[in-house]
This record gives structure tokens, C-alpha cells and sequence, in this order.
């Protein structure tokens, strides 16, 4: 593989009712065992998004992600779930209580010198959730790309700052 820029497509969402279904996809200058480890594995996944304990890659296995940011009002800091899909090196998908729903990684082919990352959000909630998730998410996936160039997140550093203008924009796309 090269050392291509990585790709971030904006977010896209459809809304059924409260139903939010939010898409992104990515192309990841790295090999699929390398985009794979940080996002199915407990010594993955802090480098860009939460900690993971438990985290059983099974399906049915347990999974609790903690939030590694500073606490925010309304936002839980820790979410637990059940491994929903598990096929290694392809599709790792989580399944959350509460509003977190659904999140699924695919993990597609290397394309050239990108590994295709499609990502999906299934939750419930109203628009502002739907915004702020697509911020989230957005601003996540930035993280995961400089975990992937071997600077993971130094959370204690993290501001909401970035995410605020990610919002902004995602808030006047409407």
C-alpha cells in the first residue's frame, strides 16, 4: 500500500419517523488486517473511538464501549451490547441498548491502495441526535484515520471544538 491520503466521505442519513439510518464511507490507505484491528479489537478501538471491555469478537460475544472524552451532559459513558455480526476481516457489527443502536463496519477489497470501509448507524432518537451523531461519527472516523497513521487519539487533549463545526455543517446541509 502507499501512502495515499485517506478519504472521508461526508455522512448521509435516511430518516424513517424516529428511525435514523446514518452511512459513511471511507478509503483507508492500509491493509485490511490493519483497518480490521482497530475496528473489531479491544487494542484497536482507543486509539480512535472508546475502550472496550468487555469485548468477546463473536457473535453473541459482550461488548461495552467507554467513552475515553471528557463526560458531556446527556451522554452516557459507557454503552454495552451484544457482537451482532462477526466475520473476520469483512463485517464486525454491534448491537447497543437504549438510543446507541446499531453500528456496522464492512470492510471491502482492497480498490488500488484504499481498503472501502462502508459504515452504517441504525438508532432511534430526534433530528438533533441525528446531527449530532453524524458530527460524532465524522469527527471519529478523522481520529481513526491518524490511528491508522500511527497517531492514535490523546483524549486528554480532546476538545468538543472540531465536532461543534462538524455539526454546523452537517446542520446547514439540511
Amino acid at each position: 500500500m502507499t501512502d495515499a491520503t485517506p478519504v472521508i466521505e461526508p455522512g448521509t442519513s435516511e430518516t424513517h419517523g424516529d428511525q435514523h439510518v446514518l452511512r459513511f464511507t471511507l478509503r483507508l490507505p492500509h491493509p485490511v488486517p490493519r483497518v480490521w484491528a482497530a475496528v473489531a479489537s479491544s487494542g484497536g478501538l482507543p486509539g480512535w473511538l472508546a475502550s472496550a471491555a468487555p469485548f468477546e469478537p463473536r457473535v453473541g460475544g459482550a461488548i461495552t464501549l467507554h467513552r475515553l472524552t471528557p463526560d458531556r451532559p446527556g451522554q452516557a459513558a459507557a454503552v454495552s451490547g451484544t457482537v451482532t455480526a462477526w466475520d473476520v476481516e469483512r463485517v464486525a457489527e454491534y448491537s447497543f441498548e437504549g438510543r446507541s443502536g446499531r453500528i456496522r463496519f464492512h470492510l471491502e477489497p482492497p480498490r488500488g491502495d484504499h481498503v472501502l470501509l462502508r459504515f452504517t448507524h441504525e438508532f432511534h432518537g430526534d433530528d438533533a441526535l441525528r446531527l449530532d451523531r453524524l458530527a460524532s461519527w465524522h469527527d471519529h472516523f478523522r481520529y481513526l484515520a491518524d490511528a491508522l497513521d500511527g497517531y492514535p487519539a490523546d483524549w486528554s487533549k480532546w476538545t468538543p471544538v472540531r465536532w461543534a463545526g462538524l455539526r454546523e455543517e452537517y446542520a446547514a446541509e439540511r
